[in-house]
């Protein structure tokens, strides 16, 4: 019996529960630190999630699966410009919880599917767009590399 692919990243911010929740949804904080990308969504249930290539095009997009502002997001998800939309939809989960003056910020994304392809992606990309919003959050500056869209892609 195998497991399903799922990657699973927690670290604490110096923040509010409430700072975090903005950053992560709205366009003009996710621009800093999401190498100049931003989503396209109201952040209700059901309603539809674009993750925005900052020269117009769809990286990502899903459906909002649930959503308790500024607690808990969780998006239905599928990759849209690269060779990995074929796997269909797979599922990413913010909690965000008041840890005394921290919050702590879990992302797990997982896919109902055996060796994906963009489990193995996102696992290599999630680290950076997280620690680079942590620095933005607690310094006010994102990380140089995570502010413009990679040459090429």
């Amino acid at each position: 019996m195998s497991s399903k692919p799922k990657f699973v990243y927690v670290t604490y911010i110096r923040s509010t529960p409430e700072k975090v929740w903005q950053a992560l949804t709205d366009p003009a904080f996710t621009r800093q630190f999401w190498y100049g990308a931003y989503q396209e969504c109201d952040w209700t249930v059901g309603s539809p999630w674009k993750l925005m290539i900052p020269d117009g095009r769809i990286a990502d997009s899903g459906e909002v699966l649930e959503s308790a502002p500024p607690n808990r997001l969780v998006l239905s998800w599928r990759n849209e410009f690269i060779e990995m939309r074929e796997e269909g939809y797979s599922r990413m989960t913010y909690d965000i919880a008041a840890q005394g003056e921290l919050t702590k910020l879990s992302v797990t994304h997982e896919m109902d599917r055996n060796e994906s392809k963009l489990i193995a992606a996102v696992s290599g990309g999630w680290p950076m767009i997280l620690a680079s919003l942590k620095s933005l959050l607690e310094t006010g500056a994102s990380f140089a590399e995570t502010r413009r869209w990679p040459e090429g892609m």
